[in-house]
């Protein structure tokens, strides 16, 4: 009995240390990728390929990208909306490949560096070159999509549910801060160019290149360390033909029909998920256009924002744990609206009062994300992850169009930047309201997973 019982203990201790290396190397992959998104999308290549279509343009402002006539000013979002509609195809795929399969680890490892190699070639973007940058543009954001997907879909393999909030929020902690440190020597880089004999041209495109550099060095770890499972849940020939994109994502849909709780849970995440998604992406034009704050002010605040987040994280990871992910995530919502709302009174030509509403962006941003992450996978059934996981980076990625839409009705009806500004409360009021009418414990209950004690 006494040899039983040390042989279980051991076994015990060996499966612990086991999981705790495996979580540390999946928390690499928020690490590697996230530079991607804060310096490339965020910062450096909106207002560098524009100005590279500008170059290419007609006496009119055209640039025409397979004959169609585009005005160079929208070339880089329209590029955006196209990789996303690629994205929203090949998702569901990568998803279903990889649930059916068992082996995630092989298609990360392809999506993962068909990105970082686009966006290391952004290096050779320069003169009129706006093609070539729209090209690597979309294959790197659909590249990034689909890698989150199989990212995300090892969460519920890696971790037990009484630990998921804590990863969960460690990944982003650590995605946080990575595009913290890449985003400050960036900017040394860019700010410092003549310093360093180099052009401002450049130095911007050091700074893309260093990103899919970085995304696709620091990918070997969690490649290294992450293991590959079949799913005895996940019945089906791993050759067996998916059909079309689309039809892929019909057939997902239909699936989680059978689990309507989680489909609500979705939907909630959907609305309030869009306006943290517009704030991000247009706190910059109001700073701009608003507050009449100047490009150093806004990528200072930016970076406030990416530090703060790794904070932020690791705190409502942590409330979590007391209060669970639901009540966290509804006490973030409150905290939105009202941070959004005090927006609403920022004076302009006052950096410090913007950097205020920095600072609460920054403390929610990060512990949103996170546990909205781990809760969802308390809700997917065993043998869908990645399938389930490519519908939520959908919502994630792919819906995120209202809120933009609203902020930009809401501005053309009225005029004010602060009416638009505040339009944006509407999404975190009735994504509260929708996630409190989601029963969590039936919803896991019913997706066949053991609840946790505190959820």
């Amino acid at each position: 009995m006494g040899t039983d019982t040390a042989h279980g203990t051991a076994a015990g201790a060996t499966a612990l240390a086991d999981r705790k290396r495996e979580q540390r190397g999946w928390y690499f992959y928020d690490w590697a990728c996230s530079v991607y998104s804060t310096s490339v999308l965020t910062v450096f290549l909106g207002p560098y390929l524009t100005s590279i279509a500008k170059a290419a343009a007609d006496a009119d402002g055209y640039v025409h990208p397979l004959g169609i006539p585009v005005r160079a000013g929208s070339f880089f979002p329209y590029t955006v909306s196209l990789s996303v509609i690629l994205a929203i195809f090949v998702m569901p795929l990568a998803g279903a490949a990889a649930d059916r399969s068992g082996r995630k680890k092989p298609l990360l490892a392809i999506a993962a560096y068909t990105g970082a190699a686009a966006t290391t070639g952004m290096f050779f973007l320069d003169g009129d070159r706006y093609l070539l940058g729209g090209l690597l543009l979309v294959v790197a954001n659909a590249s990034l999509a689909v890698s989150m997907v199989l990212y995300n879909s090892y969460l519920p393999q890696i971790a037990p549910p009484e630990e998921r909030d804590a990863v969960s929020s460690r990944g982003w902690a650590f995605g946080y801060a990575s595009g913290s440190l890449v985003l400050l020597a960036n900017l040394v880089l860019y700010l410092a160019h003549d310093s360093f004999g180099l052009s401002e041209s450049t130095a911007v495109r050091i700074c893309l290149a260093s990103a899919g550099v970085w995304w696709g060095a620091f990918t070997l770890v969690p490649l290294r360390r992450l293991r590959d499972r079949r799913s005895a849940s996940a019945p089906g020939d791993a050759s067996a033909p998916s059909g079309t994109g689309l039809r892929q994502l019909v057939a997902t849909f239909k699936d989680m029909r059978r689990h309507p709780l989680t489909l609500s849970f979705l939907l909630a995440y959907l609305v309030y998920n869009d306006g943290v998604q517009t704030v991000i992406s247009q706190a910059s034009v109001y700073g701009s256009e608003e507050l009449r704050l100047d490009q150093s002010t806004l990528i200072t605040a930016v970076l406030l924002v990416q530090v703060l987040a790794v904070v932020g994280a690791l705190t409502m990871g942590r409330l979590a744990r007391a209060y669970g992910a639901k009540r966290t995530i509804l006490g973030s919502l409150v905290a939105w609206t009202v941070t959004i709302g005090a927006g609403f009174f920022l004076p302009a030509d006052s950096p410090r009062w913007f950097f205020v509403l920095a600072v609460g962006i920054g403390l929610v941003l990060g512990g949103t994300q996170a546990l909205s992450r781990s809760l969802f996978s308390h809700l997917v059934p065993a043998g869908k992850e990645a399938e389930y996981f490519s519908a939520y980076e959908m919502s994630d990625r792919g819906m995120s169009w209202v809120g933009p839409l609203v902020f930009g009705l809401a501005y053309q009806l009225t005029g004010s930047y602060r009416d638009a500004i505040v339009s944006l409360v509407a999404f975190f009021v009735i994504g509260f309201v929708l996630l409190a009418r989601v029963p969590v414990r039936q919803a896991v209950r019913d997706a066949g997973n053991p609840v946790p004690t505190r959820i």
